[in-house]
């Protein structure tokens, strides 16, 4: 912990080989693929993005550890791994696992899990869309209850237990990208609460206090016979959610101008959005902060670049190290304001090919590390 405050970066583990992506994409593939294809689509657009470490395996520990000293001597807490699980099983779990669990300096941060329980569908790369042609299902999200069982049993035992698992005010963190994908796969609001009670009560089984459950909130479910959501609040006490957190500013703020918006435009518009949030629940909310954003490489590079949506849609400029440090004062503000804790979430670590990643690039090398550390100072000493 920084200071009292507690920095939790989203780690996204496509950048190692996995057999689901190699069935798909041939020997050896991995998202640095799209990464070193990318092309400017428009003057003055800066692709490829090239990492300063080079396109490392992140499933190598010593590559990890690396990335480990780096997070925790620029004030970074916690790696919260997008964690994917399907019904018929794991989806690139060895950057944790082969990665991060044998860094042998692993106990410099903690780790938590954000279940990415979303659709996974083929867009590495992505066509334009058209009316004619939809992007390949090839994983979908929702899960029967035997399989969210089994998830259970997989995170207390595997994880939970670990000594160096994040806990929240002694309970661990577990947060759920799309709420409404879960409550599909598991037949509806009061299903759900049950498969939820039943997590909570078999945390606290394994000697927790309790679990710390949290709600990646951008897509809350309609409830029965609603036409929209009039109460997300009640729907979020009801499933017995601890927090409320956000994954990227483009949840909630509309990219307005193509190609480009200014960051500070929608850095504005995230802050405004972190004070509603905050006052329409009373759940804690944890806010986010956007490093940047560019999916741009996630686009098949021969195709014409238009504002058709994901991934061929606007992207952030003006997003330097120094407008970032302007976003990162702005939340330790918006912390400083309440008395619940101070957690907030950055995106990301490493998501290359949506143009979010805090690791050293060629361009602006340690920059945006640097303004964590200048904020917020560093964590821990190597061993401490």
């Amino acid at each position: 912990m920084s200071n009292g405050y507690e920095v939790a970066c989203y780690y996204f583990p496509n950048y190692h080989i996995d057999p689901r992506n190699e069935a798909i994409h041939g020997p050896g593939w991995s998202e640095w693929e799209l990464v070193t294809r990318a092309e400017p689509r428009f003057a003055g657009h800066r692709q490829p993005r090239v990492p300063l470490w080079g396109y490392e395996d992140e499933s190598d520990p010593q590559v990890m550890a690396k990335k480990i000293d780096a997070a925790a001597d620029h004030g970074i807490d916690v790696f919260l791994f997008d964690w994917y699980y399907y019904n018929d099983g794991p989806f690139l779990e060895r950057g944790l696992e082969q990665g991060f669990l044998a860094a042998p300096n692993r106990d410099r941060l903690k780790f938590a899990l954000m279940w990415a329980n979303h659709n996974w569908v083929d867009i590495h790369p992505a066509q334009l869309p058209s009316a004619a042609r939809k992007p390949t299902l090839l994983y979908p999200g929702a899960v029967t209850r035997e399989t969210f069982d089994a998830v259970v049993d997989l995170v207390i035992e595997r994880y939970f237990k670990h000594p160096a698992y994040w806990l929240v005010e002694g309970c661990p963190y577990f947060s759920i990208y799309e709420l409404h994908t879960l409550i599909n796969g598991l037949g509806g609001v009061e299903p759900t609460r049950e498969a939820l009670e039943s997590f909570r009560a078999r945390v606290k089984a394994a000697g927790f206090p309790d679990l710390h459950l949290n709600d990646v909130a951008w897509d809350l479910p309609l409830l029965p016979g609603e036409t929209a959501t009039q109460d997300p609040q009640r729907l979020l006490v009801d499933l017995g959610f601890n927090s409320l957190s956000s994954y990227v500013w483009i949840h909630h703020v509309p990219l307005a101008t193509f190609p480009e918006t200014p960051y500070r435009e929608v850095m504005a518009a995230a802050i405004d959005h972190w004070h509603k949030t905050r006052d329409g629940f009373t759940l804690p909310y944890f806010p986010n902060v956007t490093m940047g954003w560019d999916s741009s490489a996630r686009t098949v590079q021969s195709d014409r670049f238009l504002n058709a949506g994901y991934p061929f849609m606007p992207m952030l400029s003006g997003n330097t190290p120094a407008a970032f440090q302007e976003a990162l004062q702005e939340v330790k503000r918006f912390l400083d304001q309440r008395d619940s804790p101070k957690i907030f979430t950055i995106n990301a670590w490493n998501e290359w090919t949506e143009g979010s990643y805090l690791e050293p690039d060629t361009t602006d090398g340690m920059g945006y590390l640097e303004a964590i550390r200048n904020v917020f100072g560093a964590v821990r000493a190597a061993g401490g």
